[in-house]
C-alpha cells in the first residue's frame, strides 16, 4: 500500500480518540499519522524489514494503549497511537503485493519481514501493489473520517494526502517504466549506489 495509505489509516485511529477524548488536542492524531507513515523510512534501506516490525511494534503498542486508557493524557496518547499505527502499517502490508518494481506480474513471495520468527511472509495480494485502484480507493475511505471531524489546517493535509495518493496511482506503472530507462543508461560506478532492490529487474 501508499505511504499516504498508511498516514491516513493512522489518522483514522487518531481521530476516533480524538473524538473520545477532544481535550489531548490533535499532537496524539498527528502522532498516529507519523506512526503510520514510519515503517516506510526504509525505503531505501532493507524495505519493510529495517523499520518494519509487525510482532514488536504490536507488542508494545498493547501495553502502551492499556497506559493510555488508564491515564489518558496528550503524551500518553500520542506513544499509543504512534506505536499503534506503526504496527497497523507493519502488520497490514501482508495485505499488499511483493517487493518487486512490478508487483503487479505478482513475482515476488516478500511482503514484509517478520523479526520474530525470522522469515518473510508472503504476500496475500489483497491490495494487488501500491497505487493499485484500490489502494486508492482506500485511501479516499480513509480520509473521510477526518475530512467530517474536523477543518483548518488538519483537512487541507488530509486532502493534500488523498491530492499526492491520486497523482502517485496515476503515474505508477509509468514511473518504472522511466525508471527502466533511466537505470539503462546510468554508468555502473552510479549504479553501484543504488538500492539493489531498484535495479535487480532492471539489468
Amino acid at each position: 500500500m501508499m505511504a499516504t495509505t498508511h498516514a491516513l489509516a493512522g489518522v483514522v485511529l487518531g481521530t476516533a480518540v480524538w473524538a473520545l477524548v477532544p481535550e489531548a488536542g490533535m499532537l496524539p492524531v498527528l502522532a498516529a499519522a507519523l506512526g503510520g507513515l514510519f515503517p516506510d523510512f526504509d525505503l531505501y534501506a532493507g524495505h519493510r524489514k529495517t523499520l518494519h516490525f509487525p510482532v514488536y511494534f504490536s507488542a508494545l503498542a498493547v501495553p502502551a494503549s492499556v497506559i493510555a486508557a488508564v491515564n489518558p493524557t496528550t503524551t500518553s496518547l500520542a506513544v499509543a497511537l504512534f506505536l499503534a499505527g506503526a504496527a497497523l502499517h507493519s502488520a497490514s502490508d501482508v495485505l499488499g503485493g511483493g517487493l518487486e518494481l512490478k508487483p503487479w506480474l505478482g513475482t515476488s513471495e516478500r511482503a514484509v519481514y517478520d523479526h520474530w520468527n525470522g522469515r518473510w511472509l508472503a504476500p496475500k495480494r489483497l491490495i494487488r501493489y501500491d497505487g493499485a485502484p484500490e489502494d486508492l480507493a482506500l485511501a479516499l475511505a480513509f480520509a473521510v473520517p477526518p475530512v467530517v471531524a474536523f477543518d483548518g489546517l488538519a483537512e487541507l493535509l488530509v486532502i493534500g494526502a488523498v491530492t499526492v495518493s491520486g497523482v502517485y496511482a496515476l503515474l505508477r506503472k509509468p514511473m518504472v517504466t522511466f525508471a527502466e530507462k533511466a537505470v539503462g543508461a546510468m554508468p555502473d560506478h552510479v549504479i553501484d549506489y543504488v538500492p539493489e532492490r531498484f535495479i535487480q529487474d532492471f539489468r
